[in-house]
């Protein structure tokens, strides 16, 4: 049996419906907002600033960490424990390394930039959805960077390739699934994240990509919008 049709009815090239805002929250150095369907992440920067213990310092630039966390009741399923755990650490290490190349942390020697990334709601592509938002984030605070980041997830259904799966097409048992969380420089085309949950033969892996790209250049086109709205002078 194939998958014919998506669960929610979307083209099978379609994403959720996206939305970013940046400034969203007064207190941080920036920060920003990035909904996809259901899956809603907040990010805040705070920073930079002095980097303790001082020999975790380093003279030539400054350190970019990133901080993942999903609130108790934000997932479908079961409840989220609350507090530190071996995934968010995980997530938190694979955001830094999708954001690093494109932050100058050079003009910041000695510095630290945090990126604290909340999520309320969830339902699938939540890593992404993180990244997105911490990109604007990072933009809104001023840290001068080559490119924002965009990421989405693309993958298999059954014999189908998609894009933006959500819970219930990574919960699909006949036919399998598989997921690859992406995240792309738009302007170069560089992939700074590439992960596999499941199995896909190379032809689909080139289709996938081919997806992850157009869609991420969407994303990029949402987060200029959000920052531009945020600083537009208002007559």
């Amino acid at each position: 049996m194939t998958y014919k049709k998506r669960y929610d009815g979307r083209n099978f090239d379609q994403m959720r419906e996206i939305e970013a805002k940046a400034g969203v929250i007064d207190r941080a150095t920036g920060s920003g907002y990035f909904r996809i369907g259901k899956t809603i992440a907040y990010a805040a920067v705070y920073g930079p600033k002095e980097l303790h213990p001082k020999f975790m310092q380093n003279p030539e630039k400054g350190l970019l960490r990133c901080h993942y966390n999903m609130m108790p009741f934000s997932g479908q399923g079961n409840r989220v424990r609350p507090g530190p755990n071996r995934r968010s650490k995980e997530i938190g290490l694979v955001t830094q390394k999708a954001l690093l190349p494109t932050v100058n942390l050079e003009n910041y020697p000695k510095a630290v930039v945090d990126v604290f990334i909340e999520f309320p709601q969830t339902d699938a592509g939540s890593r992404c959805a993180g990244i997105c938002a911490a990109s604007i984030a990072l933009a809104d605070a001023g840290i001068e960077m080559k490119d924002l980041v965009a990421s989405v997830s693309v993958g298999r259904v059954d014999d189908k390739i998609v894009v933006d799966l959500d819970y219930e097409e990574e919960a699909h048992e006949q036919g399998g699934t598989a997921d690859m969380p992406v995240a792309i420089i738009p302007s170069t085309g560089e992939f700074t994240l590439l992960q596999m949950d499941g199995e896909l033969d190379p032809k689909q892996v080139k289709e996938a990509l081919s997806m992850a790209k157009k869609a991420c250049e969407e994303i990029k086109q949402a987060q200029i919008k959000a920052l531009k709205d945020r600083f537009e002078v208002k007559k």
